[in-house]
């Protein structure tokens, strides 16, 4: 009798728990608020037990219930998701998929973000073997149209912007390869947005060619770049898949969701 006991009390516990995720996934694929005999067609739980779970869901705020037998996700789920994406940090998020990446080219990679018409250096994985005397220090700044990571920034900006930027900075250049015509700069971005991976081509640095790929928030919001630095003949165009992939893993981990965000590029 006590083995018996024991069993109910476990068993229904877990199934109880993954009835109650398969309901919260099935209202999260819904703006709209879902009826409860919709809810239980979908899920295939009995009536009775689909109103019982969305019941105790609705006591503990997970799920509304806006009016009589229909229900949507409650503001509970947004509290809580929240307080995680203040817990959040990009360069803390970064960090690891960046050291990967770092032994897998053996090269520098640069966490980077926007700071008006400025990209800065927030985070480097990098060893001295790779042989690039030129190093950005963390909090180092440069033009946005001079690197990588400034051109994924620009190319995300509508065209308007970005001739107000060229007016406000005159499109300055570093080297004899600094993009300082607009309509250069415009053909530039277009190949940006196209490929999904900006490059810098010894623009800010003489020497040192440049990759990089976007990293999305929650809201599919461009918030910093992820790129691959290293002397002018040892980029390899080979890295890019991994480059992405990397940027990509970081996004997911900050909550992006492309196919929730299909106009995030």
């Amino acid at each position: 009798m006590t083995k018996t006991t024991h069993d109910t009390v476990t068993k229904p516990s877990v199934q109880v728990l993954e009835r109650m995720f398969t309901l919260l996934d099935v209202l999260a694929t819904r703006e709209e608020a879902v009826s409860l005999k919709e809810l239980s067609e979908i899920t295939g739980l009995h009536p009775s037990t689909t109103h019982r779970i969305l019941n105790d869901l609705t006591i503990g705020r997970f799920v509304d219930r806006p009016e009589s037998g229909s229900y949507r996700l409650g503001m509970r789920l947004l509290e809580l998701g929240n307080l995680v994406k203040a817990r959040i940090n990009v360069r803390e998020v970064a960090l690891l998929p960046m050291r990967r990446l770092h032994l897998a080219t053996q090269q520098a990679i640069n966490l980077s973000m926007r700071q008006g018409d400025e990209i800065v250096y927030v985070e480097r994985s990098f060893s001295e073997r790779s042989g690039m005397q030129v190093v950005r220090a963390i909090g180092g700044h440069a033009p946005l149209h001079l690197t990588s990571t400034g051109k994924l920034f620009l190319a995300d900006d509508e065209p308007e912007r970005v001739r107000a930027y060229a007016m406000r900075t005159g499109l300055a250049g570093n080297t004899k390869n600094s993009i300082t015509n607009l309509a250069v700069l415009e053909r530039e971005l277009s190949k940006t947005r196209q490929y999904g991976v900006a490059r810098d081509n010894e623009e800010l640095e003489l020497g040192v060619r440049c990759m990089a790929a976007g990293i999305y928030d929650d809201q599919g919001r461009l918030v910093a770049g992820l790129s691959v630095s290293a002397p002018a003949d040892r980029l390899e165009d080979a890295w890019t898949t991994r480059l992405q992939a990397t940027a990509s893993e970081i996004s997911s981990a900050l909550g992006f969701d492309e196919h929730r965000q299909p106009n995030a590029r």
